[in-house]
């Protein structure tokens, strides 16, 4: 099956043809970084991040952009209110935002360009557009000329009038149609500016992400992502003013992924979903939520619903995808337990293994690994259906456990069969790893030790185990009920306890 991807330029799924062969390029629009970064600026980027790694599994070099807005009104405003500089607010947020990042895995963006370090290439992008007719200089600004794009509004398919809602024509702005829109701003006193050929001054929001993204992908490039929230006016004013200023394609693929809800109970008792917002007041903590739930869940979580639909975010989602992810670290650590190995970061799959087990009694569990694994590329392939593929994931394991189950593993451990089980288990975690699941992921507290956490782990064991030898089940059971409030599991085995953070 060939990759397909849904264009909300065509309102369809389409073939994926780069416009280089074996090349992609991706553009992601980043926050705007004047607070503190919550959930929904991570969706897009673990879900892209996502996206990068199946490209490169597939083969292909991809270059991913997402750029820093470190210059807009809404950066001056909170500056202001702070007593201090854009500059300031601008780089303590970044530093949230590349932090939030890291706690997430999200690891394979390429460029984070600023606005404020590219003012030559918007100014000079502007200039182009007043020498092609589609914008016009009055009293310091400088605006996009709406009527002079015939194809404005094909990205959003809005009519006229639903152009012209919510917009409002300033008086003594200068602008000829309400529909226009500002790519270079008049200075006011006191604000940050620079130098232009129309006086001093900063640029619109919009301009900055089409200079950018042609600075390091090139006129035309392939994918452009964003949340749905986005796509008018932001998205729709970029492809407007990028192929007025080089007549050309922008980006042949646009996808947007769903808005980040929080689900809440009424006062009423009723159940509802809102979208995350500062005036609203319902943002969550990226930080917060990982030392509460740990970062591979909430990475887990924002990939298991399709990026095109709404994510409804609430403990009740944290607490039922806990037993999700929980069903793979059972069965690493399973597995890990029956050979004596954890299992690598990379290894071999069920491929070289299905040769020889096609051959033998167990041929049905080869055949039923190989189509799990391509089941899961096919739905990969079917516009980055990251929720199928988990849904695939979970059939793996169901898979691997049911063997271990009915050769009778746990006693009797035959090599060639645990090399078989090794082979299902190392090809599951190889295909998370394409989504960015199953690997090590920063703590939320730099100051993590998990060494001393294990060690304190260890000497708790011992004495719950001492504990039960001089029947004293009262400490015992107070030390296995306080582990487990904290978070943690034990579990006695034959071999001896083994402990888990939940």
């Amino acid at each position: 099956m060939s990759l397909r991807v849904y264009n909300t330029l065509t309102k369809q799924k389409e073939l994926f043809q780069p416009v280089k062969p074996g090349q992609v390029g991706i553009y992601l629009c980043g926050p705007t970084v004047y607070k503190p970064p919550h959930i929904g600026h991570m969706v897009g980027p673990v879900i892209f991040d996502a996206v990068k790694r199946d490209l490169q599994y597939k083969g292909f070099a991809v270059n991913w952009v997402v750029n820093i807005t470190d210059v807009d009104d809404k950066l001056i405003n909170e500056a202001n209110e702070r007593g201090t500089t854009m500059r300031e607010v601008a780089e303590r947020c970044t530093r949230d935002y590349f932090e939030c990042l890291a706690l997430l895995g999200v690891d394979t963006i390429d460029h984070f360009p600023k606005a404020s370090e590219h003012i030559p290439e918007i100014v000079a992008m502007i200039e182009s557009l007043i020498t092609r007719g589609h914008a016009y200089a009055t009293d310091g600004n400088v605006w996009f000329d709406v009527a002079t794009d015939p194809d404005y509004g094909k990205l959003s398919h809005r009519t006229a009038e639903e152009q012209e809602a919510g917009l409002r024509d300033l008086e003594g702005s200068g602008k000829r149609n309400p529909q226009d829109f500002a790519l270079w701003k008049a200075a006011k006193p006191g604000e940050p500016m620079w130098e232009s050929p129309w006086g001093p001054g900063r640029p619109g929001w919009h301009i900055e992400c089409s200079a950018m993204s042609m600075k390091f992908l090139g006129e035309t490039f392939d994918i452009h992502g964003g949340g749905m929230d986005l796509l008018f006016p932001h998205h729709e004013n970029e492809v407007a003013q990028s192929e007025c200023a080089t007549g050309h394609t922008f980006a042949k693929y646009w996808m947007h992924n769903g808005l980040t809800k929080v689900r809440t109970k009424a006062a009423s008792g009723e159940w509802k979903s809102e979208k995350i917002s500062k005036s609203v007041g319902n943002v969550i903590d990226v930080r917060d939520t990982v030392r509460q739930w740990g970062a591979e869940l909430l990475r887990y979580v924002l990939l298991s619903t399709h990026y095109r639909s709404p994510i409804d975010f609430s403990d009740d989602v944290m607490v039922a995808a806990k037993k999700g992810l929980a069903t793979f670290q059972r069965l690493f650590e399973r597995v890990h337990r029956l050979t004596g190995q954890p299992l690598p970061d990379k290894g071999d799959d069920i491929d070289r293994a299905a040769a020889g087990l096609l051959e033998t009694d167990h041929a049905a569990y080869a055949r039923s690994m190989l189509a799990l694994k391509m089941k899961f590329l096919e739905m990969m392939d079917d516009d980055f259906n990251t929720a199928g593929a988990i849904a695939v994931l979970h059939e793996m394991a169901g898979e691997v456990n049911a063997f271990i189950e009915k050769n009778d593993l746990e006693r009797t451990k035959l090599p060639e069969l645990l090399a078989a089980v090794t082979a299902g288990a190392q090809t599951l975690k190889n295909l998370g790893v394409v989504l960015g699941l199953f690997r090590k992921l920063a703590p939320a507290s730099p100051g993590q030790d998990d060494a001393l956490t294990g060690k304190l782990m260890d000497l708790l064991i011992q004495l719950r185990q001492d504990a039960r030898k001089t029947k004293n089940f009262g400490l015992s059971d107070a030390i296995r009920k306080g582990l487990t409030e904290m978070g943690v599991t034990l579990e006695d085995r034959p071999d001896g306890t083994i402990w888990r953070r939940d």
